[in-house]
């Protein structure tokens, strides 16, 4: 009975996290194409590497503010009061969060506004010497950074909604900004001058956007509030004395990435635009799957915790890493592989030249490397979160970021771009190392029985998925003859061959779906 309820359990969690998974594969499709269009029409010049700092600076503060802490910080609190409070104190607490939250970031945006050159010199000091690239940049920035604003309060309203099992919308919400990005691109540049200021509006667009785009849907469930100041609020207080330890722990992975940028501002014109499409690719399996699973599984071990389930919150955190494995391996091994056909068919047109291609794909498999490092730390974290655990993080995170430094300066010598990106993958492995080390440690994470056979099969299975991969693969210098229809036709059926052929080996070796449902039975 006690495994069929854990099944039952994982179920769910799978089940939600399908969902989240569709919704966020259609943002990051979107996302490409988006790409795609700005590469065809910008390339990967100096407008390019303007508009990408421009975009990267809200939105690592997103990151910080909104998806990290914020969120890893307010679900475990606002699971509580739901679990052990009346419904009129959570509407309280959602009330005073938000009006907190936005204040504290309203302030933030009018000072980073009022003086975007120097934040533009922080973050792209190695434009200080290009006066055209360093202005275009600050303009843009002006309007780009009210984003943070809007998209932070927005993930406060997604985070309600997950909270409450409400999954679907914000997991679709990051789509509408792809929508506003590319009908920019495509309807408002070629009114404006320069044209890639056009995207610089959309994001603002956007922003509003997503945000009224949830009002609808937090009401339904009785929770849409007036915002009111209410730094004193004991809820509040919580949430701000976790928030700030994870405003580093669960974000070293996105300060490392731009400690890429602001190095990257140094090298050659166009390796920040190489690095942020090699970036984006990377980011596909990533937030397809491994920000899904920790989006399912921070309000499930939160509630978990504060039932005091200990064994429950245990075999969570193992189905996660499990389903991290799983995808993740021949996720990074197929980036790594087929790096160069990818951003051929996806990005070589236009302004985008073969040698930002050749480029391009070097970080790509840098940044392949790390892949499973990154969605490990994605699920990891939570693991602390949900505890209510701030402080833990923090130290693994000060030794990530340290060891990425040291890296950095190491690489970027002998390897330039691709330094700082392989640097950054190390240090997300490290980063992930060290938190799963943490929990072993505590007892917080006990592995369930089946690991040993299924690396096994998951790795026969990786194995003859690169086999086939490389077998059917064909040289540079074809690709290059191909035109768009024929590069996605072939990529398509590469990527086929290779998904079937892995889950075909995984089910010869003996796995079943079942497996990854109720695990006790290995």
């Amino acid at each position: 009975m006690k495994n069929e309820k854990s099944g039952q359990k994982q179920s769910g969690l799978l089940r939600s996290t399908g969902v989240v998974s569709v919704f966020t594969l259609l943002s990051r499709v979107l996302g490409l194409v988006r790409d795609v269009v700005v590469a065809n029409l910008f390339g990967a010049g100096g407008g390019a590497d303007a508009f990408f700092v421009a975009f990267k600076i809200p939105n690592f503060f997103r990151r910080l503010f909104a998806e990290g802490a914020f969120s890893q910080a307010f679900v475990p609190v606002l699971s509580e009061y739901r679990t052990q409070r009346e419904h009129a104190e959570v509407r309280l607490l959602v009330s005073y969060t938000a009006g907190s939250l936005g204040g504290l970031l309203l302030g933030v945006t009018l000072m980073c506004v009022m003086f975007a050159p120097a934040v533009t010199f922080v973050f792209a000091p190695g434009f200080h010497g290009m006066p055209e690239k360093f202005g275009l940049a600050s303009d843009m920035l002006r309007l780009t950074f009210p984003y943070l604003l809007l998209i932070s309060l927005t993930a406060l309203l997604g985070s309600v909604l997950n909270s409450y099992g409400k999954f679907a919308m914000p997991a679709f919400t990051p789509v509408l900004l792809n929508v506003c990005l590319i009908a920019s691109a495509c309807l408002v540049a070629p009114l404006m001058d320069p044209p890639i200021m056009a995207l610089a509006w959309g994001v603002m667009a956007a922003g509003v956007v997503q945000l009224v785009f949830q009002l609808p849907f937090v009401k339904q469930i009785d929770l849409l509030t007036v915002p009111r100041w209410g730094w004193s609020d004991p809820g509040v207080k919580r949430i701000m004395k976790l928030m700030l330890p994870a405003l580093f722990g669960v974000s070293v992975a996105q300060i490392n990435l731009l400690l890429d940028t602001v190095l990257a501002s140094f090298l050659a014109d166009g390796s920040v635009s190489w690095l942020y499409y090699s970036d984006r690719l990377m980011e596909l399996p990533l937030g397809v799957f491994g920000i899904a699973i920790a989006t399912v599984i921070l309000p499930s071990l939160s509630r978990k915790h504060a039932s005091q389930s200990g064994e429950a919150f245990s075999q969570t955190l193992d189905w996660a890493v499990r389903m991290v494995l799983l995808i993740g391996l021949p996720a990074a091994l197929a980036l790594i592989v087929l790096a160069a056909p990818l951003l051929m068919t996806l990005f070589q047109y236009g302004e985008f030249a073969p040698s930002d291609v050749e480029r391009a794909s070097l970080s790509l498999q840098a940044y392949g490397l790390g892949l499973l490092g990154f969605m490990l730390v994605k699920v990891l974290a939570p693991g602390y979160f949900a505890r209510q655990d701030t402080k833990t993080p923090v130290k693994v995170g000060i030794v990530a970021m340290v060891a990425n430094m040291v890296l950095n300066l190491a690489l970027i010598l002998p390897l330039a771009h691709v330094g700082l990106a392989l640097a950054t993958s190390l240090s997300a492995l490290l980063n992930a190392g060290l938190l799963w080390l943490g929990l072993r440690r505590e007892g917080i994470y006990r592995v369930q029985p089946g690991w040993f056979l299924f690396g096994v099969r998951l790795t026969f299975s990786s194995l003859i998925m690169v086999a086939v991969i490389a077998f059917f693969n064909k040289d540079l210098d074809q690709w290059l003859l191909w035109g768009w229809q024929q590069r996605c036709a072939y990529l398509a059926f590469l990527v086929a061959a290779g998904i079937a052929t892995y889950f075909g080996s995984l089910l010869v070796s003996g796995m079943r779906p079942r497996d990854m449902i109720a695990r006790h039975s290995d």
